[in-house]
């Protein structure tokens, strides 16, 4: 039977921390729902009904197009290696690009890198968790580090480069604004 929750739980925090991945869904009006896997130490809890994740360059920029038209948000956790549990933050987030003036001081919430593309500020409405019976077991084996090499051998201008050439539309042509400013 699932529960729902206003604000996250120690208990949560505490499952959210074990977990090595998490998913993240949006969605335009039309078009495709994104439903995305998320890792690589990339989130962070600031309060019960708050969190981040840095989004690292990557080959499609959907979130950021989707959040531009609406911003909901949908984060999911699974325990895959004990706990039976599926977990569900539902909320708003806004976006947070490199040139935000906010953007530096949520970075530093996480390693040094050159390959964050946007940092997620998600306020989270509701958390709803369920069984997870039916989730298969599997065995961590550890982070890769294939995005961080690609990242350092791009560095910074290679980086840009690649946003301006392969993140400023969605699959299904909507603009990212990874280069502009939408308010402009």
């Amino acid at each position: 039977m699932a529960k729902q929750f206003d604000h996250l739980t120690k208990d949560h925090i505490g499952f959210i921390t074990a977990q090595h991945i998490f998913f993240c869904g949006t969605a335009a009006d039309e078009g495709r729902v994104n439903i995305s896997p998320k890792g690589m130490d990339s989130l962070r809890i600031l309060g019960p009904n708050r969190l981040i994740w840095r989004n690292w360059t990557g080959s499609g920029n959907e979130t950021a197009a989707h959040l531009a038209l609406h911003n909901r948000m949908t984060l999911m956790w699974c325990g895959f290696e004990a706990r039976p549990m599926i977990m569900r933050a539902y909320g708003t987030a806004r976006t947070l690009h490199p040139r935000d003036p906010e953007f530096a001081t949520l970075n530093a919430q996480f390693p040094t890198t050159d390959g964050a593309r946007q940092i997620y500020d998600v306020s989270v409405a509701m958390v709803q968790t369920s069984c997870g019976y039916a989730v298969p077991f599997f065995e961590h084996q550890g982070p890769r580090d294939t995005l961080e090499g690609w990242t350092r051998d791009k560095g910074p201008q290679g980086i840009a480069t690649y946003w301006k050439e392969r993140n400023q539309q969605t699959i299904d042509g909507l603009p990212t604004h990874i280069l502009e400013d939408p308010n402009a």
